[in-house]
């Protein structure tokens, strides 16, 4: 017992970090008078939100969506449409958001689980795809140019989203709740089943669980914390458009999570950290930067055993002489 708990204490410091890390960016903004890093980081902490439950499909599922940008998109869109109406309470606007995007994954989940491998990766793009090219038709809420929101949520009629530091912390604070429940429901029995699925789904049948039905619950669930960021990037930007649920998108989101690492949970939000803020620096040199991000990303999968997370375990396991 204590053998497992010396080795839990490194793995559990590395998220407590990162969130220390995260609570501070505004202080340093403060300090250095930038206010492009609090939006940034709030951009940055809004994918991680989505990477995460991503990675509970493919790191914990071995379910590859290439379609997860799609519920990204229902959430913003949620947010965008009921602000047209006249509708701007978050009270009104998170839940249609989740409910959309729950939906969604569920009538689509019950047709996608029946499939398996790249079957399930093509028939997930298609289902992405046609959320798109709806979204993009809707003429009355912009159509491919996008719908300005005309002011952020309000929360039972007091403007915590309109203030940057308020909204970057209710970010935070989505985000390390998302982090806690996804940790929990992995470590939980629904989650070792669907680990188990995984490995051998075939042995789960056989030993009494509806393998379906847990699969088809986890995307629902990762389906609705996509929503979620969804919902966040919509009061972020002021702005929803077709492109934040395109293929590309999601394609964005997979590399994020390859990059961190897969299967690690917070893996998934240093590689949204990685992939964003490298995209910000390289674009400061070059509109090309997917050229040298492209290449970095190869030598990452190629000799990185476990995306960056491995990579600086590795190294500390080499520093520390183990």
């Amino acid at each position: 017992m204590q053998m497992s708990l010396k080795r839990l204490r490194p793995h559990d410091g590395v998220p407590i970090l990162i969130f220390l890390i995260l609570a501070a960016i505004p202080v340093l903004a403060l300090i250095r008078s930038e206010d492009y890093l609090l939006s940034l980081f709030e951009r940055l902490m809004i994918f991680a939100i989505a990477a995460l439950s991503l990675d509970l499909l493919i790191g914990y599922g071995g379910l590859i969506s290439f379609g997860h940008a799609a519920f990204v998109g229902l959430g913003a869109y949620a947010v965008g449409i009921l602000s047209a109406h006249g509708m701007h309470d978050a009270i009104i606007a998170l839940p249609v958001a989740l409910l959309s995007s729950a939906l969604f994954a569920y009538v689509t989940g019950v047709v996608c689980l029946r499939t398996k491998g790249v079957y399930f990766i093509m028939i997930t793009l298609a289902f992405g795809q046609m959320v798109f090219f709806t979204a993009s038709s809707l003429a009355p809420y912009g159509g491919d140019d996008g719908l300005t929101i005309a002011a952020r949520n309000t929360l039972g009629g007091f403007a915590l989203f309109r203030s940057e530091g308020s909204l970057y912390y209710l970010i935070w604070g989505c985000l390390l709740g998302a982090y806690c429940f996804c940790r929990m429901l992995v470590g939980s029995r629904f989650g070792r089943v669907f680990r188990g699925a995984k490995e051998n789904a075939l042995r789960m049948e056989t030993i009494g669980f509806n393998v379906y039905r847990f699969q088809l619950a986890a995307y629902v669930i990762a389906g609705m914390m996509a929503g979620l960021s969804g919902f966040l990037l919509a009061n972020a930007t002021e702005f929803v458009s077709p492109a934040y649920m395109s293929w590309q998108r999601s394609g964005d989101l997979i590399i994020m999570v390859i990059l961190g690492g897969l299967g690690s949970l917070h893996g998934a939000i240093i590689g949204a950290g990685a992939y964003l803020l490298l995209e910000e620096w390289l674009s400061a040199f070059t509109e090309d930067w997917k050229v040298i991000f492209g290449p970095f990303l190869v030598l990452v999968v190629l000799f990185a055993r476990g995306g960056l997370l491995g990579m600086g375990k590795g190294l500390v396991r080499r520093l520390s002489g183990g």
